[in-house]
C-alpha cells in the first residue's frame, strides 16, 4: 500500500493514508464511521488498489454487498491478485446468489490462494450450501485435512466452529458439542462465541453482573424512597400532635378566662 501511495503527491498521499488508518481502526467497532472514511479516501484516490480494497471491506462490513463486490473487483483488476476471491464469493452470498459463490469455489483462482485463503473459500462454500438447505453437503465441504489437524492456526477456531454449527443444524448435537469445545480450545483471541454456544447446549445461564448491580441500586433507591415517605408521615403525625397540643392549650386558656 505504501508503494502505491508514494505515486501520489505528498500532501494527497498523507490525506489518503490518514483516512485509510481510520478505516482500519474503526471497521470492527464502528463500521458506519469506517465506511465514511473509506468514501473520503475513495474520492481522493480512486485509482489506488489499496483504497478500492479498503472501500470494499468497509462496504462489506456495513452489508452493502453490491458496492463491496464492485470495489473488490476493481481492486483485483488493479493489483492482479487473487486474495480477495473468497470475500468476493461471500458478497455473492450476501446478494442471495449462493450458486455463484459455489461456482467461484470451483474456479482455478482458488488453487492460487494460500492456505488461509483456501480455508476461507471452504467456509464460504459451506455457507452457500447451507443457504441452499444442503446441510449434509455443507458438513462434507468442511471436512478437510485442515479440520482434522491438531495444529492451531489463525483460522482454526472459525473452521471448527463452522463445522460444529453445521453439525448442530443437522441435529447431530453430541458431535456438535465436541467440535464447539475444540473451537474454544483454538480460540485464543475470542473470534467466536464457542463458549456461549457450549453453555447454551449445557443449559447454563449467565446473569449479567451489571444488571445485578442495577437491580441492587434500584432496590436501594426504592428503600430510601420508602424511608423518606415514612419520615414524612412521621413528621405529619408529629405536626398533627403539635396542633392538637396547641388547640388544647388554647381551650384551657379560654376556660380559665370564662371562670374569671
Amino acid at each position: 500500500m505504501r508503494q502505491e501511495l508514494m505515486s501520489l503527491p505528498k500532501g494527497l498521499a498523507e490525506d489518503v493514508s490518514r483516512n485509510l488508518v481510520m478505516v482500519a481502526q474503526l471497521i470492527d467497532e464502528d463500521p458506519e464511521k469506517a465506511y465514511g472514511y473509506s468514501r473520503v479516501a475513495l474520492r481522493l484516490a480512486s485509482r489506488v488498489a489499496a483504497v478500492r480494497e479498503a472501500a470494499g471491506f468497509a462496504a462489506y462490513a456495513t452489508q452493502k454487498y453490491s458496492e463491496a463486490l464492485a470495489e473488490f473487483r476493481a481492486a483485483r483488476r488493479m493489483s492482479g491478485g487473487v486474495e480477495l476471491w473468497p470475500v468476493m464469493a461471500d458478497c455473492e452470498r450476501g446478494l442471495n446468489r449462493p450458486e455463484r459463490a459455489l461456482a467461484m469455489a470451483g474456479e482455478p483462482e482458488v488453487q492460487k490462494l494460500d492456505k488461509a485463503g483456501q480455508v476461507e473459500m471452504r467456509l464460504v462454500a459451506a455457507g452457500a450450501r447451507r443457504d441452499l438447505g444442503q446441510l449434509d453437503a455443507a458438513i462434507v465441504t468442511l471436512q478437510s485435512p485442515e479440520l482434522a489437524s491438531s495444529a492451531v492456526h489463525p483460522w482454526t477456531a472459525r473452521l471448527r466452529y463452522a463445522y460444529a454449527d453445521a453439525l448442530l443444524a443437522a441435529g447431530r448435537e453430541r458431535e456438535a458439542r465436541e467440535w464447539f469445545a475444540k473451537a474454544l480450545e483454538a480460540d485464543k483471541d475470542g473470534s467466536t462465541d464457542a463458549s456461549d454456544r457450549l453453555a447454551e447446549m449445557d443449559g447454563v445461564e449467565f446473569v449479567d453482573a451489571f444488571d445485578e448491580d442495577d437491580e441492587i441500586e434500584e432496590d436501594s433507591e426504592r428503600g430510601e424512597a420508602l424511608d423518606a415517605d415514612a419520615g414524612l408521615d412521621d413528621d405529619e403525625d408529629d405536626d398533627e400532635d403539635d396542633e392538637d397540643d396547641d388547640l388544647g392549650e388554647d381551650d384551657s386558656d379560654d376556660s380559665v378566662g370564662d371562670k374569671g
